[in-house]
């Protein structure tokens, strides 16, 4: 333990802070040499002008930097009159969707009301067609009843007259047929 302390302290000891206790424009003195050494430096730095050149650069990093700056401008508005343009074509477009949906729509509605007019249409017509066949049918049935009646009525009369009639007058009435078809025919 006492090697490790012994060699701290020694190391505390010799620290430039201990050999500056000297007169101080001597080159003993630690602070005065790192003076000189930093006085030299700048005169160094004057001398190849450093300064300058480093005002030099730094002037043309910010004309650099404000070019840039300038150019960013530039290409932000030049961004924003694309954007605005962009979002004038997209309400043109959007407007010109809604237009053409409400026209979609209105034709729609047109159509579908046609399609109901030419539907009641048809359906007038199919019902019209349906009364006249039924009334067709209706007088078909009402002449093959008349019809079926006649039959039916000639022969119960053909039967009612056969059973009643003679055979002279059967012969009377044949005759009396003739003439009246032989008078009618010439």
């Amino acid at each position: 333990m006492r090697k490790l302390i012994f060699p701290a302290a020694a190391a505390t000891l010799g620290t430039p802070a201990m050999a500056a206790s000297g007169p101080f424009f001597s080159l003993g003195n630690t602070d005065f040499v790192v003076l000189l050494a930093f006085l030299l430096f700048l005169a160094v730095l004057v001398y190849f002008k450093v300064p300058g050149l480093l005002g030099k650069m730094l002037d043309k990093r910010a004309t650099d930097i404000r070019g840039e700056l300038d150019e960013a401008r530039g290409l932000r508005e030049e961004a924003q009159a694309l954007l605005a343009s962009y979002e004038r074509k997209q309400r043109e477009v959007q407007e010109q969707a809604d237009r053409i949906v409400s026209q979609a729509k209105s034709e729609a509605e047109l159509s579908a009301a046609q399609a109901k007019k030419d539907l009641e249409a048809s359906i007038a017509r199919r019902m019209a067609a349906a009364e006249d066949q039924i009334a067709s049918a209706e007088a078909a049935a009402i002449r093959d009843v008349r019809d079926q009646a006649a039959a039916v009525a000639v022969a119960a009369s053909k039967d009612v007259i056969a059973q009643q009639m003679t055979p002279d007058q059967r012969a009377q009435l044949v005759d009396r047929s003739i003439d009246e078809v032989g008078a009618k025919l010439h």
